[in-house]
């Protein structure tokens, strides 16, 4: 059975990973250190530090692919239509060479990566928020899409 201080360790784990919107990489640095001082104390909370860190590199990981996709496509597509001479003397690019006729089927392909990245970030801040409502309650959550990391 699981103490109320261990389901109140095991919620702010949870919670710590959102320090990443206040704290470059406080989504792992806060993580790490409470589940590296509490891990040996709890099964339920190196359980719970677990998942969160597991989740938190799978996010990483899946944003850097989407990342990875998007920006070359997106350097492509501005610059196709560029003209050199442009460039080379200094010229003003006009954006109407930007019109919705010039949109390939990469540069869809792009966009696309675009949404997925920002409907990642918003499923990760729900998740985390029904984790930490879970590890309240003293229930063991698994996060969907999570790459077992940590066994």
């Amino acid at each position: 059975m699981t103490t109320t201080n261990e389901k109140n360790i095991a919620a702010f784990l949870h919670l710590s990973a959102l320090t990443q919107y206040v704290i470059p990489f406080g989504n792992y640095i806060f993580p790490i250190v409470i589940w590296s001082s509490k891990k040996n104390e709890s099964e339920f909370v190196d359980q719970n530090g677990k998942q969160v860190l597991n989740f938190q590199l799978s996010i990483f990981l899946y944003m850097v692919v989407l990342c990875l996709i998007a920006i070359p496509i997106f350097i492509y597509s501005i610059f196709k239509n560029v003209p050199m001479n442009d460039i080379n003397f200094n010229r003003n690019y006009v954006i109407e060479n930007l019109s919705a006729g010039n949109i390939t089927g990469i540069t869809i392909l792009g966009i696309i990566a675009v949404l997925l990245f920002f409907f990642l970030k918003v499923i990760e801040f729900i998740l985390i928020i029904y984790a930490a409502v879970k590890a309240s309650n003293g229930e063991a959550y698994k996060y969907p899409l999570s790459i077992p990391f940590f066994k």
